[in-house]
């Protein structure tokens, strides 16, 4: 990891970072406002329009750090310009998906259908194409919040290997295996 934290971080036009007392690093940019606690360790500097980390020493545990909050605040960076979208597929038959609001109305075939109330942070967005799977689309700056509320999406009908029903993630590769064989007489 220390190899990704000695990269520096460019900033695009339009983003500020600011680090705080107590190692409080804020990104601004024009999607939003996103903030993350770093170490004590690792020093963070804003200086010619780059953000550069630097760590105390060369233990283990310190170039471990120096690499994850870089990659930490090189997503913030990214989410406030660009932002992340994640699209979720529902794959069997009468699966569906709607939204009223931030509301995510799933039949995954179950007895009942199941309700997922969605973090403000996140848009939702629900299609059914003609002849294809239901779609559902997150949209959001925060990487881990929306890769959080993906993974539980995911989990209410994870994929079976047999017949490949579940919810996956777009263009997703689900390894199939082969059904039973009848017995020869």
């Amino acid at each position: 990891m220390s190899r990704i934290g000695k990269k520096p971080i460019d900033l695009p036009s339009g983003v500020t970072v600011d680090v705080a007392k107590g190692n409080v690093v804020t990104v601004k940019g024009p999607k939003g406002t996103l903030s993350q606690e770093i170490s004590p360790d690792i020093a963070v500097e804003v200086k010619d329009n780059q953000v550069v980390f630097a760590r105390p020493t060369e233990s283990k545990r310190h170039k471990s750090l120096h690499g994850l909050y870089r990659s930490l605040v090189n997503n913030m960076v990214v989410g406030v310009t660009e932002g992340y979208k994640k699209e979720l597929e529902l794959v069997g038959v009468g699966y569906k998906a709607t939204n009223q609001g931030q509301v995510l109305e799933l039949s995954l075939g179950y007895s009942h259908n199941i309700f997922f109330a969605l973090p403000q942070e996140i848009a939702v967005k629900t299609e059914t194409p003609k002849g294809k799977n239901p779609l559902v689309t997150l949209e959001g700056i925060n990487k881990e919040l929306i890769g959080q509320v993906a993974a539980k999406i995911k989990s209410f009908r994870s994929v079976e290997p047999f017949k490949g029903k579940g919810v996956r993630f777009v263009g997703e590769n689900v390894r199939r295996k082969a059904g039973k064989t009848a017995a020869k007489k």
